[in-house]
């Protein structure tokens, strides 16, 4: 465009530009009034959001934190989150079995395993708690809702925990079905058996073996093992032949729990 053709473009735009304010100045005080409300309610929103974040700008400092400290507290907080989530886990799991059984005076201890035996009969295995934690030779073992064993040795932060498949466990127990009282012996093959059963009772396949109570060790039964196998016995045909297996699959378990009773 020709430079005098802008000028006088410029000096139209001026002209108008006062023409609109003189009209402005003299209009009715009510259409003035009109037009600053629709003015206020076009312009409003971006001039608070301009007036908002200039504020914000000046009242809240800017920290800066380096790489190596942002990554320590991360780790730290994903540490605490574990350990928060470990004991959360704990307390449920031990809530969960003092619901479940009639404990009375005793307390239960978790413990991990941390040595299970080097062969695959599964007869016994160390836990990382002793007798600083109040364990003591001859306390049952639970894990899923079951006896699985006792305590055979016990230092001070270590106990070896004698399966009931182990050759030298021996558990009383009460078949429930029948409720007969007997023996329970491992064999060290993953299985127990219950001898000197009368043939007079009835014991058949997928009866319940329940740990008896013991005075100062078991409050109350608890299931132990089921039925899998009943027959004659071969060298006494009036007395039954039974076997059972843990109605918990020790091979893979990676926590206990020690029943202690309180004095």
């Amino acid at each position: 465009m020709p430079r005098k053709d802008v000028r006088i473009s410029r000096r139209m735009l001026l002209t108008w530009f006062m023409l609109g304010g003189f009209i402005f100045l003299f209009a009715p005080q009510r259409l003035t009034d009109q037009f600053q409300f629709a003015f206020d309610r076009i312009f409003s929103w971006p001039l608070s959001m301009g007036r908002n974040i200039s504020l914000t700008a000046r009242m809240q400092p800017v920290n800066v934190v380096g790489r190596r400290e942002y990554n320590q507290l991360q780790n730290h907080l994903a540490n605490v989150i574990k350990q928060r989530d470990q004991a959360y886990a704990e307390i449920k799991k031990l809530s969960g079995l003092s619901d479940k059984f009639p404990l009375g005076s005793a307390k239960l201890v978790l413990a991990g395993i941390i040595r299970a035996s080097t062969d695959k009969s599964y007869s016994e295995f160390t836990i990382n708690r002793g007798a600083n934690q109040g364990l003591a030779k001859g306390q049952f073992i639970l894990s899923d809702n079951s006896v699985i064993g006792t305590i055979s040795d016990v230092s001070a932060h270590r106990a070896k925990v004698r399966l009931i498949t182990n050759t030298t466990s021996k558990i009383p127990v009460t078949i429930a079905q029948s409720n007969v009282s007997g023996l329970m012996e491992g064999t060290g093959h993953n299985s127990a058996n219950i001898p000197l059963i009368p043939l007079k009772h009835r014991i058949k396949v997928g009866d319940i073996v329940y740990a008896r109570k013991e005075p100062g060790l078991l409050e109350a039964p608890i299931i132990i093992a089921r039925v899998t196998e009943c027959k004659k016995d071969d060298g006494d045909p009036l007395l039954w032949d039974i076997t059972v297996v843990p109605v918990c699959e020790i091979e893979r378990l990676k926590d206990v729990a020690v029943i202690i009773m309180n004095p």
